[in-house]
């Protein structure tokens, strides 16, 4: 293993598209939503430490997961911990690690993945990645690892490389575009040159900081405010008052599309963002009507449908097609699969009338 490099966890997305299962005290990275017997976070975690030190994780997530952390990753210490008093996007939590790493490994090179994904081909992905580390660590370059599409996802992100993708799998970027409508996304998948974003980064600790202060100087500033305190007994603090000040932005839109040192590592890994109950739904077994359903269930008439409910509780459904059924000790919800996008107004209703009880 490298000591050199290092791997950020992002964990502290509120998990809202997967309520009423996944809620404010117990997000989704935080669950086995996808019943493999691991938590998201805890697979991730396992995922890169096959060839990352246990000591050189640091997870970035809001203060109030601090203790699930700990609890499903315990081979991690708290001062791997880094708490956001609140959300600010991707951009102001990498600052954190970046800065943080500064500090006490300035020679490091940083690997940035999110929590919550789904990855079918691990060693596939470890080949990916390891090359993504070896390029990042000998050049000037921001690399983001791209995917392979298989169909036009309009919930994706998109990055079109500069020329035909070479042998080794790792070309210049030439453009990034942000969820796509269907028409565009069809034509990005016939040209070739477009690949889904994952979301996960490789980079140097001082590339990116170098980017950063050219990109979003302001951002850069507030965290360099308080650069004696990281690492010390004083950083939390510091970090309590710079964050209000910190803009929210994705790395993305801050960084990556507006940087020329931008390069892509593509692969075709079984990767999944696993943002949504239909995206879960196209990874779970199905019965021959299209069903993926907990066990005790009886169905009748019933085609496409998602169900999940608690251990021990039958369920009888008949004559539903295309929906969504998530049963739990306190909440119900049946939707339209079509429909989904609407959790977020079926939570704010629930926030206005029942207050925060059911969220």
């Amino acid at each position: 293993m490298n000591s050199h490099i290092y791997c950020v966890i992002m964990a502290g997305g509120a998990g809202t598209r997967f309520w009423p299962i996944s809620r404010s005290g117990r997000p989704k990275q935080f669950l086995d939503i996808l019943g493999t017997g691991k938590t998201f976070i805890r697979s991730t975690f396992e995922r890169f430490a096959e060839f990352v030190p246990a000591e050189n994780f640091l997870v970035v997530t809001n203060s109030t997961y601090r203790d699930l952390v700990l609890e499903q990753l315990p081979e991690i210490a708290p001062q791997q911990i880094l708490a956001e008093p609140l959300g600010r996007n991707t951009a102001p939590c990498i600052a954190y690690a970046a800065f943080r790493l500064k500090a006490t490994a300035p020679d490091s090179t940083m690997i940035v993945t999110p929590s919550d994904h789904l990855i079918l081909n691990e060693p596939a992905f470890r080949n990916v990645v390891e090359e993504a580390v070896e390029f990042a660590s000998s050049h000037e370059a921001l690399v983001t690892i791209g995917v392979q599409p298989t169909r036009p996802a309009t919930g994706y992100g998109y990055i079109q490389v500069d020329q035909p993708m070479r042998r080794d799998g790792l070309n210049k970027v030439k453009t990034f575009t942000e969820k796509p409508n269907l028409e565009l996304a069809k034509a990005f998948l016939q040209s070739g040159e477009f690949f889904w974003n994952s979301g996960i980064f490789v980079w140097q600790t001082r590339t990116i900081l170098e980017s950063m202060n050219r990109m979003l100087p302001e951002t850069c500033q507030l965290f360099a405010s308080i650069e004696g305190d990281y690492g010390t007994d004083r950083e939390q603090e510091g970090i309590a008052r710079i964050y209000p000040e910190c803009r929210a932005i994705s790395i993305d839109y801050g960084i990556m599309e507006k940087a020329n040192n931008v390069y892509v590592r593509c692969g075709d890994f079984g990767w999944s963002d696993i943002g949504t109950w239909g995206s879960l739904y196209e990874y779970l077994p199905k019965d021959a009507d299209g069903n993926t359903d907990s066990p005790d269930c009886i169905l009748f008439d019933t085609h496409g449908c998602l169900i999940k409910k608690p251990e021990g509780k039958l369920a009888v459904v008949e004559g539903l097609d295309e929906f969504i059924v998530i049963d739990t000790e306190d909440v119900l919800m049946i939707c339209p699969k079509e429909n989904e996008q609407n959790i977020k107004k079926f939570i704010d209703t629930a926030r206005f009338t029942k207050g925060d009880r059911f969220i």
